[in-house]
């Protein structure tokens, strides 16, 4: 499915998701296991960067390239409007269709997609435009001619850029978010995370792979577990900021609803973080991520 395919179909399901939206039951954290939550969260149906930014957004314009090597299909990145306001947006797209997902190589970036995002990212510094990330992948890309083309540097070099930028960060986790391919979008002021998705520093499966040699259902359920990757336990050890509700049987049923859901707490954190200075926001945002390991030392104590 091509871009303007995405916005078709998302433009569909918005234009039936016009009436009131029914208030979303609050997020269970022991309503489902670990496993089934990352099952969940990898969902092909599920509501991706492109759906998000057809439904709540407007006037997107695409920035293509890094202008070093070439375009990646698994950052979609550019300008548009929320609210009115101007937004810079970069996101993770993993792809609904069996063609797109292989276009966009199942949403596992290269280098240049990377490089892709910190050019938005400098961008919107330079203009003093908020910026909202959408993260949604198993990882970045670990194959040979990525790493050739410096895989490791460009999420470095992400990492770094983000924690000095003197705007308004959102990070949003709407589906899976795995290891540094996800981090390199999600050094935020406000980290958002709807409540079916995961976020760790690697998937069950490697995890189970390296931890016991073991790949079975059983170890793989059981690394899920360990690795504490759901949203209430994140939220529980400061690694996340809110857990975003989401329809009754997860954000597929509904995309418009779960994008109505999103927004508001987008435009809300938002609101917020615009009334601080720019030396606060970045002040905020290191002392944020610095306090994340002491977080896990005091919940381990506990």
């Amino acid at each position: 499915m091509t871009g303007n395919g995405n916005k078709r179909a998302a433009a569909k399901r918005h234009s039936k998701g016009e009436a009131k939206f029914p208030r979303a039951a609050k997020p269970a954290a022991d309503a489902v296991s670990a496993i089934e939550r990352v099952h969940m969260a990898r969902n092909p149906a599920r509501p991706q960067a492109l759906d998000y930014i057809e439904l709540l957004f407007h006037d997107f314009f695409e920035i293509h390239g890094d202008r070093r090597y070439g375009d990646d299909g698994a950052i979609v990145a550019g300008l548009a409007k929320f609210g009115g306001r101007p937004i810079a947006i970069v996101g993770q797209q993993r792809g609904h269709s069996t063609a797109e997902r292989i276009a966009r190589n199942f949403g596992k970036p290269h280098p240049e997609g990377y490089r892709k995002a910190a050019r938005v990212y400098e961008l919107a510094d330079r203009f003093s435009i908020p910026l909202i990330t959408f993260i949604d992948t198993q990882g970045a890309e670990p194959g040979v001619g990525a790493e050739e083309r410096g895989q490791a540097e460009a999420i470095a070099h992400n990492l770094e850029l983000m924690a000095q930028l003197t705007i308004p960060v959102i990070a949003c986790v709407i589906g899976e978010g795995g290891s540094g391919g996800a981090l390199a979008l999600g050094v935020a002021n406000s980290v958002l995370m709807q409540e079916s998705a995961c976020y760790s520093v690697i998937t069950p499966e490697g995890c189970a792979a390296i931890l016991w040699r073991d790949a079975t259902e059983e170890k793989i359920a059981a690394a899920a577990r360990v690795l504490k990757l759901a949203a209430p336990d994140l939220l529980e050890l400061g690694v996340i900021d809110e857990i975003v509700p989401e329809p009754p049987g997860g954000a597929q049923i509904s995309p418009a609803q779960a994008a109505h859901l999103l927004g508001a707490v987008i435009e809300r954190h938002l609101k917020k973080l615009l009334k601080l200075e720019p030396a606060a926001l970045r002040r905020c945002r290191e002392r944020k991520f610095a306090a994340i390991g002491t977080a896990f030392i005091e919940h381990d104590q506990a």
